[in-house]
């Protein structure tokens, strides 16, 4: 095929990588541990693990993940945390196990949770206190056998941890009461680790790293395979396309996205981890006056995140007063990056705002703007080293240069399928190793792609995908509810929000009534933030609900 991006590659970025330099992923960390074990790896709320003490912690958890709970080689282990000193360790102890990571929201609904829990099947799960309750009420339901639990502050240093905890449990009451008489709290299993030795499994490339969820067009999370071989071609990739921007064992990364989110858990965990970077958790990014606080600490280098993040920060009267003179690389994924953000960004900082686009299941970079552009310039950039693009008409026909038509994705960083799902992978995946992407491009006489449209109905909420069946099926379970429809709508703040058209079956239905019902069943960002009653909603000839006749008069 005519791959036309690769003439405008910066010149010392390769058109290949080789997916196979590394048997695991954990050969990439394990290195990473032993040639910067006294640098900085990961530091929140005050307290810092060095790349020895990461190497230490997480091979005691690999340890009684196989000693004291036999678990063996495949099986899932699941992680329920926000961005804490805890996640990191149980995310590289879980892999040195062979086992196989299962990242959870630790937003989700006792639903949603037993969902993720059924479907792959986790033999363990690693969760905050904070989300127990949760767990209490769906455990019976899930194969899980093993809870391991911890706090907060459980990581940090006396009197510190003590203090967090306390604070967090009894003055800001974030922890309800829960009871799971088998669980272990986090510390005591490092403690029953730390006295022996992890066997090492064989791991090949081919075998499972992540069962790493994404929403589905069925209204059920799915979850996408991905490889050691996967996250190892996207490293590589991601490293050749931005390696002279940065310097191995220099970097001080901002990490406020979720590492359970996969541009986090790739970009963070793996790419910098790989170059002995520092990762700066932010662990409520939301707060943006504390997170610019943070920021004043540390004359950070790099900064990864989402257009909703980078408008916030932009918003708040200190961020213009940091120090930039170490910032040398602003990645923004998830979601589109606008250029008025955009603009104002380069502004305020210095440093031009990068967007970056991929997907779940390309694990995820598929596409960067290159490194020598010095402005915004309103596209995905180009499909990065070993990576193909292609843009597609409904027939799977290639569509002339400036047309729109779908995304099509093929690379080495590309998924194996959907876990379980034969028939949701063969909707996606073509035989030639096609990922079809559900996006709406137009690719231009040099490469470079500009997103156009979804030809999926998802909905982009701050970069989490919300599809709009799983919204419509949590909606009709309300016995008041006739039929439902979900849609998304622009916001300023968070690029779409979720509005729901709904027949009433009970004319005493009201909106607070059903936006509360939602909240029981949905993740915050899902919950519709407009509810609209119609008499009727438009249909094709077989019933079937016409959410762009819906999406017409709000457009």
């Amino acid at each position: 095929m005519d791959k036309r991006w690769l003439n405008h590659y910066a010149e010392d970025v390769a058109h290949h990588i080789d997916a196979d330099a590394h048997s695991s992923i954990n050969e990439v960390f394990e290195h990473s541990f032993k040639k910067f074990s006294a640098r900085p790896a990961f530091s929140n709320m005050g307290h810092t693990l060095s790349y020895a003490d990461l190497d230490r912690l997480s091979a005691a958890f690999a340890a009684y993940l196989q000693h004291d709970l036999g678990l063996k080689k495949g099986d899932c282990v699941a992680i329920m945390s926000p961005n804490i000193l805890q996640y990191p360790v149980c995310l590289y102890g879980v892999l040195r196990a062979g086992l196989i990571v299962v990242n959870v929201n630790p937003l989700y609904t006792a639903r949603e949770l037993a969902h993720q829990l059924k479907d792959a099947e986790a033999k363990a799960i690693v969760i905050v206190e904070n989300f127990c309750s949760i767990l209490e009420e769906v455990l019976s339901q899930t194969h899980v056998k093993y809870v391991i639990t911890t706090q907060l502050g459980d990581l940090l240093k006396f009197p510190k941890a003590l203090l967090v905890n306390t604070v967090v449990k009894h003055v800001k009451k974030m922890v309800p009461s829960w009871t799971i008489s088998h669980a272990v709290p986090l510390k005591q299993a490092l403690a029953k680790g730390s006295g022996k030795s992890h066997s090492t499994p064989t791991i090949r490339a081919e075998d499972i790293a992540f069962l790493q969820y994404t929403g589905g067009t069925t209204g059920v999370s799915k979850g996408a395979v991905l490889t050691h071989r996967n996250i190892i071609a996207n490293i590589l990739q991601a490293k050749e396309w931005i390696k002279s921007s940065i310097k191995e064992g220099e970097e001080i990364i901002i990490t406020p996205l979720p590492l359970y989110h996969i541009f986090s858990l790739t970009a963070n965990c793996f790419i910098f981890g790989s170059i002995g970077a520092e990762n700066i958790l932010i662990t409520n990014p939301r707060d943006i006056p504390a997170f610019v606080k943070e920021l004043a600490k540390v004359k950070f280098t790099t900064l990864t995140g989402v257009n909703t993040l980078f408008n916030g920060l932009l918003n708040h009267p200190d961020f213009h007063k940091l120090d930039f003179s170490e910032f040398r690389l602003a990645l923004g994924g998830a979601m589109a990056v606008q250029r008025p953000v955009a603009e104002k960004w380069k502004k305020v900082t210095g440093v031009t705002l990068r967007e970056a686009y991929g997907l779940t299941e390309t694990s995820p970079a598929a596409c960067i703007n290159p490194l020598y552009l010095n402005d915004y310039n309103g596209t995905i950039g180009l499909p990065i080293s070993s990576t193909e693009v292609s843009i597609r008409d409904d027939d799977g026909q290639v569509m002339p240069l400036g047309e729109a038509g779908e995304i099509w994705i093929r690379g080495p960083q590309v998924m194996q399928g959907y876990w379980k799902r034969p028939d949701e992978t063969a909707l996606v995946m073509t035989d030639d190793g096609w990922f079809k992407s559900g996006d709406m491009g137009v690719m231009d006489e040099k490469g470079y792609i500009r997103i156009v449209d979804r030809k999926k109905d998802m909905i982009l909420v701050s970069g989490f995908n919300v599809y709009p069946n799983e919204i419509e099926e949590v909606a009709v379970m309300h016995e008041k509810v006739l039929e439902a429809a979900a849609i998304g709508i622009p916001d300023e703040k968070s690029g779409e929000v979720v509005k729901l058209f709904v027949v009433k079956k009970d004319p005493s239905l009201t909106v607070e009534e059903l936006k509360a019902h939602c909240k029981t069943n949905l993740t915050g960002y899902k919950v519709p933030k407009m509810i609209e009653f119609r008499d009727s909603l438009p249909k094709t000839p077989v019933g079937k609900i016409l959410r762009r006749a819906l999406k017409e008069p709000v457009a």
